[in-house]
């Protein structure tokens, strides 16, 4: 066919090795998958998208204590927009605390819970939560415009790669831990199998490509290991979690291993800064090495350190701070209840949240010499 090129043998391979990855994760999806005749608690509550059509009622206040959220209830008529009984016009009774509180006026979109009465017809029970589906859908196709035309065809390499590690965190790794693979095993090979995958289709098969991986799964699984050192000496184990009751209750007849999420956790957690920390290193020594091809493997090796301790910095700054703003709250309590300095330090919540900071931390340095080595010895010297 006249104007059809048929692709080079690094595109051809880049194409296979896209399709086997694609492959792996489907029949992985596919293994994993548990069928269960037996419904959960959550599975039975029918909820559905409403619109609200009438305040027929409404006595919620302001109060001084509220910081301007208004606490009562309303009488509400709402038309259900999707389910079984869409187009049902209901009337329900919408309680506004502090905590739950779906303000509602005419026309605002909310998440109803129904259920249905000894005639069978349907009521509602309570409105949990406003229908936020567009606005976070609008977000992240916000998101991904950007990443595509700023990044053109990297950012379209990097949106898959994003939608392959969250398609394998869902579909291969939480299945294999609820079937009671060891937790830890399963998310070095689940962080080995998205990162490989990420790096290979934003920069295809190259030298940098393998430095950059290798960098980033012995990164990733030092971060581990560094965690789980200081977790056996401590002790402190994946009990120790907040979720860990309501993990056991609820998964009682699984063989899922909690303590390993600790240590998993931490891995995936890590996994994207210690990425970047490697591609950036690999990247950067290979554009040294196309600029001046007679640098040597010793020059090559320093200035990919010293690439690499900016990096360091600003990466394990952003994974400690990302920590503390997921505990922000618990720290607050510690100041508002005024724990002593030695309490705080020495218990299970800020255990956790410094071992998580700390070990992520540590396979980021780690990432940095490792890779500067391996792009020493792997670029070669052009003459």
């Amino acid at each position: 066919m006249q104007g059809w090129k048929a692709p080079t043998k690094r595109q051809a391979a880049a194409i296979a090795t896209g399709l086997c990855f694609f492959l792996i994760l489907v029949a992985g999806g596919f293994c994993l998958r548990t069928e269960n005749d037996t419904l959960t608690a959550a599975q039975k509550r029918l909820f559905a998208v409403a619109e609200v059509t009438d305040v027929l009622a409404d006595n919620a206040q302001l109060e001084d204590w509220s910081e301007g959220l208004r606490l009562g209830s309303q009488t509400l008529e709402l038309e259900i927009l999707s389910g079984p009984y869409q187009g049902e016009i209901l009337e329900g009774i919408n309680y506004l605390s502090a905590y739950a509180n779906v303000d509602c006026k005419l026309g605002t979109r909310v998440i109803v819970r129904l259920d249905l009465d000894d005639n069978g017809d349907p009521y509602v029970v309570s409105i949990p939560n406003y229908d936020r589906g567009g606005v976070l859908a609008g977000m992240v196709a916000a998101f991904a415009l950007l990443l595509v035309v700023i990044g053109g065809k990297k950012g379209v390499m990097a949106l898959l790669g994003l939608a392959y590690t969250l398609a394998g965190i869902w579909f291969l790794l939480i299945p294999m831990v609820l079937q009671g693979f060891d937790p830890v095993w399963s998310a070095v090979l689940i962080a080995a199998l998205t990162a490989v995958a990420s790096l290979l289709m934003l920069t295809g098969f190259s030298r940098k490509t393998l430095c950059a991986g290798l960098g980033c799964v012995c990164g990733v699984a030092a971060a581990g290991l560094f965690a789980w050192v200081v977790g056996q000496i401590t002790p402190i184990s994946g009990f120790n979690m907040s979720e860990a009751e309501d993990l056991v209750l609820r998964a009682y007849d699984s063989p899922l291993s909690i303590r390993g999420l600790l240590i998993s956790g931490i891995l995936i957690a890590s996994l994207g800064a210690v990425m970047d920390v490697a591609m950036s290193i690999s990247s950067s020594c290979h554009e040294l090495r196309t600029v001046e091809p007679n640098i040597t493997p010793v020059q090559l090796f320093r200035s990919g350190m010293n690439i690499g301790k900016d990096a360091m910095g600003t990466m394990a700054n952003t994974l400690i701070l990302a920590f503390a703003g997921a505990s922000f709250n618990v720290l607050l309590l510690f100041q508002v209840y005024g724990y002593p300095l030695i309490q705080i330090i020495n218990s299970d919540a800020m255990a956790i949240e410094l071992i998580q900071s700390v070990a992520g931390s540590v396979g980021i340095i780690l990432t940095v010499p490792l890779v500067s080595l391996l792009s020493s010895l792997l670029f070669p010297k052009k003459v």
